[in-house]
């Protein structure tokens, strides 16, 4: 992919600016309609990097924007999820230039947040490191609940200010990230054959791994490897795990190892380190250690059960 210069927005406001929109109503926070945002030129190819938390709803836009491991056309209803200091890289496409693009997004200053349970608890939202991953699709029906949330927020802030208008908002944004929470734990159920299609390629690759060549200059398989080889990111890779068996990738790959180790204690006459440096640790002890966690036996205990 090419590289481009990464432009950094620290401030709402200069969002606004950069996209030729009215200075916000509210330094902090801000509901845009994305059909008024002007698309220039020197915006059409190129990687922000923003200080604020981002949700948008889009449809239509003119282009592909990268989110994560791959490139979305803005075609159906369309949710993404930004932290502060990720990047999004965005490619205009010309033969789009004639769509109509039409959407929200929510921008929200960390600031917003401070002294809130929200400031914390934002943090336990997945799909906010989904800029690595994937994007969320909704349906019209879940396109309108969350449509109707930011006008909400927007008529909020516009309102007189007073002592509640914090909390009020803060209130419709969580109930903004439990809707998404929701929609995603859709999205993945609507995928699981797609999912357990990975859960079978995921056991060829760690057996291919195992098989094709032993010793120490193979070294154990990393969560990134195995990612890469599914065409996946490590997180999507974890949270779809996760989701269909209750393991991450890390606690795979500990499995299969134990499972290549059992093996080789039951029908080898190879000694402990000798099967230790097969599987790729550097250091016996450290395939004892992690035998014995995942086994409550040492390798020579598993071993001594079968004389």
């Amino acid at each position: 992919m090419e590289n481009k210069p990464i432009h950094r927005i620290d401030s709402i406001s200069e969002f606004h600016r950069i996209r030729k929109l009215p200075k916000p109503e509210h330094s902090l926070i801000s509901v845009v309609d994305y059909s008024s945002i002007v698309h220039t030129p020197e915006n059409h190819n190129v990687s922000w990097l923003q200080t604020y938390y981002s949700i948008a709803l889009k449809k239509d836009v003119p282009g592909k924007y990268r989110y994560g491991q791959q490139e979305y056309d803005f075609d159906d209803g369309l949710m993404s999820f930004f932290a502060p200091n990720q990047i999004l890289n965005i490619n205009y496409v010309e033969k789009d230039k004639d769509k109509e693009p039409s959407g929200w997004i929510l921008l929200i200053h960390p600031d917003f947040l401070w002294n809130t349970p929200l400031a914390t608890s934002i943090k336990k939202y997945d799909f906010f490191n989904y800029s690595l991953t994937e994007a969320l699709f909704l349906s019209e029906k879940e396109e309108k609940v969350i449509a109707d949330i930011l006008r909400n927020i927007k008529q909020e802030y516009q309102a007189n200010m007073d002592r509640f208008t914090q909390d009020i908002i803060i209130a419709q944004v969580e109930l903004l990230l439990n809707y998404a929470q929701r929609f995603y734990e859709r999205q993945f159920i609507t995928r699981k054959k797609n999912n357990h299609e990975v859960l079978s390629r995921l056991e060829e690759i760690m057996d291919a791994f195992f098989d094709v060549k032993e010793g120490m200059d193979k070294g154990l398989p990393t969560v990134q490897f195995i990612a890469d080889s599914l065409n996946l990111s490590p997180n999507y890779l974890s949270s779809t795990l996760k989701h269909l068996t209750g393991l991450n990738t890390q606690q795979h790959i500990h499995e299969k190892l134990v499972e290549k180790a059992k093996i080789q204690l039951s029908t080898t006459n190879r000694s402990i380190s000798e099967i230790a440096y097969a599987l790729g640790f550097e250091h016996p002890q450290s395939f004892s250690k992690l035998f014995k966690t995942k086994t409550n036996y040492s390798p020579r205990e598993f071993r001594q059960s079968f004389n």
